[in-house]
């Protein structure tokens, strides 16, 4: 990897430093470069891997653009020579998210603001396409999407722009994740319980005025993290414009990003009517994702909130 990243990157020298970090997706290493610079490089062999991580620092872009969350910056996808592709990146040192809990739940209410406070105060609507806009680095999106694919884990996600959230939701999130299911598993329960609360699914968001938030994704407690100096920071994004309240579902699901970080959330982003149900409903497209990813263990899980979620009485 040293002589990768020194044709890759343009370095006259790499070494490697710390332990090998990893996950069940990708592994990571820290390397020092010229002049004492760190950098941090993850890697997956999967033949699809060049793709989710240009997916990856499309996001990263995105979000580091709005200048409201801090993310390690990206700084390029590069193949590697027997199969895969790596993403390198500024070095964080991170720590567990403790202190700058509520901080985060600032940073995240102000980054999912930042795409409504723009319309209020720069006029027309645009669509943002991958391209700056006269210049604009952080042009107004009107539609629910994103640029580029992306991915949740190392499953594509269709980002394909959508004037609406609930057909995007239901079409472009959880309708793949079913299909899929019933393709690979095969699982006709699944499909059954589906066709049961397709119906309902406009129901959902009665009554709601849902702008695009750019979001981070997939924003559990293992994409989040802290600085050594205390500042919050937060990668692995899966971004796409949606619902705010779509990045709250997951970060209850595997541990929690603690009790100021609502707190702090909801000061500037209350909650509105439904929210509690419409949690369970995003939180039945992670729970899908994870069916998808490393199977049958998370079949109950879906199959019971899709089962609740139709007995939901809705407007």
């Amino acid at each position: 990897m040293e002589a990768l990243l020194v044709k890759e990157l343009g370095y006259s020298a790499a070494k490697a430093f710390g332990v090998r970090a990893g996950g069940s997706i990708s592994q990571g290493q820290g390397f020092e470069v010229d002049g004492g610079r760190r950098i941090f490089v993850k890697q997956n062999g999967k033949s699809e891997a060049k793709g989710m991580f240009q997916g990856e620092l499309e996001g990263l872009e995105a979000l580091q653009r709005t200048g409201c969350v801090r993310v390690p910056k990206p700084l390029k996808v590069f193949e590697l020579p027997d199969g895969g592709a790596a993403i390198a990146f500024d070095f964080v040192e991170m720590h567990p998210l403790k202190s700058a809990s509520g901080s985060l739940g600032e940073n995240l209410a102000r980054l999912h603001l930042h795409n409504s406070s723009s319309r209020h105060s720069r006029g027309p609507l645009l669509e943002q396409q991958g391209s700056d806009d006269a210049g604009d680095s952080s042009p107004l999106v009107a539609s629910f999407g994103f640029h580029a694919v992306t991915c949740c884990g190392y499953l594509p996600q269709d980002n394909t722009w959508t004037d609406d959230w609930p057909t995007f939701y239901t079409n472009r999130r959880l309708q793949t994740q079913i299909d899929r299911i019933v393709r690979e598993q095969p699982d006709s329960e699944m499909g059954d319980h589906w066709l049961r609360l397709l119906p309902k699914m406009p129901h959902f968001f009665h009554g709601l005025d849902i702008f695009p938030s750019l979001l981070h994704g997939d924003l559990w407690s293992g994409n989040a993290a802290q600085t050594a100096g205390g500042d919050p920071v937060v990668f692995d994004p899966a971004a796409v414009y949606g619902h705010h309240e779509f990045d709250l579902a997951i970060s209850t699901m595997f541990g929690s990003l603690g009790r100021p970080f609502y707190t702090a959330y909801h000061q500037l982003i209350p909650k509105a009517d439904g929210f509690d149900t419409r949690q369970k409903l995003y939180q039945l497209y992670h729970y899908l994702n994870h069916y998808n990813h490393f199977g049958a263990g998370y079949r109950g899980s879906c199959l019971r909130l899709m089962a609740e979620l139709c007995t939901v009485s809705l407007p």
